[in-house]
């Protein structure tokens, strides 16, 4: 059965709160610096097979003899993680997490409540997906910064392929300062099978990305939106590129359209995981015209970044400088997880 958990006393209360404080938060809030970041926690599992052949490797009769004291050592690790996502202008963290890779609402639940991110008291979005490995996309967020006024699941459908099974799409839409923003959470198809011959599926994730922005728009045609997750594709894939338009150039970028700030990250070099020693970056947030300078929101663009911290790097060659992940070679490794996060900065101004 689908579900959705959405952990505030109560939507209703939130909204009338929020609509009583809008112009209160709009003088005050010039200048603040908010944070949205996107990070896959690589298989976050519980210990219990809850879904026969596809979860059996997480469990204690499994292949990795996952058990409680490896789950809490991987909740904690991850906690740490998303504790270390400061800078100058965001001490108090981002306001916004998209994850990728979760099973459960259980997991979610273990994961804000961890020691290291039990004093932020963050709150989350998350829905049952279909996924045949039982895995999700989610949302956490600061309510402090972030009110949420509503969540919605998209499924994919491809007509080619009717029995084919994803993640579902999360669109968490709430007020960020005084802009009312839409967030589309994603982990889009893998490339199993090689990246050519896996393409159309992406190809029909990022359509159908494309329809919920196109919605969004239609009954608001200001709205910024915000494309984040594990995109399985680098910005110059079809992908994103083309099905998505999400340009490389910020000048090229109508209201209406988006920009995509990661190309020029990977072109330095920087990406989130590696392949056969190559750099990817398919953990990207992408952001709608709305939000470039000159567009009409209050909430401006003023940087992103490929949050690869020392201690989420690999230290022991010939993998240093890859990102820590928990598993390797059928090895425990302590580690955090196969992609590095990223974060955007978006400013209010007048």
């Amino acid at each position: 059965m689908n579900k959705f958990i959405l952990t505030i006393a109560s939507l209703a209360a939130g909204l009338a709160c929020c609509a009583a404080s809008l112009p209160t938060v709009a003088a005050a809030d010039s200048g603040k610096v908010y944070g949205v970041a996107f990070y896959n926690l690589e298989n976050l599992f519980d210990t219990i097979n809850s879904n026969g052949r596809y979860d059996l490797e997480f469990s204690p009769e499994g292949a990795r003899r996952w058990d409680t004291r490896k789950y809490n050592i991987k909740i904690n690790n991850l906690a740490n993680a998303i504790a270390g996502l400061v800078s100058e202008s965001t001490p108090g963290g981002p306001a916004i997490i998209g994850i990728a890779e979760v099973e459960n609402e259980s997991v979610v639940a273990d994961l804000v409540n961890a020691k290291p991110l039990r004093r932020r008291h963050l709150q989350y979005a998350h829905h049952d997906s279909p996924d045949l490995r039982g895995i999700d996309v989610a949302l956490l967020y600061d309510s402090a910064q972030f009110t949420v006024t509503g969540v919605e699941a998209h499924r994919l459908f491809i007509e080619s392929n009717p029995t084919f099974l994803t993640r579902d799409q999360l669109c968490v839409s709430g007020v960020l300062g005084s802009d009312t923003i839409s967030v589309i959470v994603n982990h889009w198809p893998s490339r199993l099978g090689g990246q050519e011959m896996s393409e159309p599926m992406r190809v029909a994730a990022a359509e159908l990305s494309k329809q919920i922005a196109d919605s969004l728009r239609a009954a608001s045609p200001l709205r910024p939106i915000i494309i984040m997750g594990d995109l399985n594709d680098d910005p110059q894939n079809v992908s994103c590129a083309q099905v998505l338009g999400a340009r490389r150039n910020a000048y090229d970028v109508p209201p209406t359209g988006f920009y995509n700030p990661w190309w020029d990250i990977l072109a330095s070099g920087k990406g989130t995981l590696t392949y056969k020693g190559k750099w990817n970056l398919f953990d990207q947030i992408i952001v709608g015209g709305m939000l470039l300078p000159d567009n009409g929101a209050t909430l401006q663009l003023v940087g992103a970044e490929v949050c690869d911290l020392d201690f989420l790097k690999q230290k022991e060659a010939p993998y240093t400088g890859m990102p820590h992940r928990t598993y390797a070679g059928g090895r425990f490794l302590y580690g955090y997880s196969d992609h590095f996060p990223t974060q955007i900065f978006l400013k209010a101004t007048k």
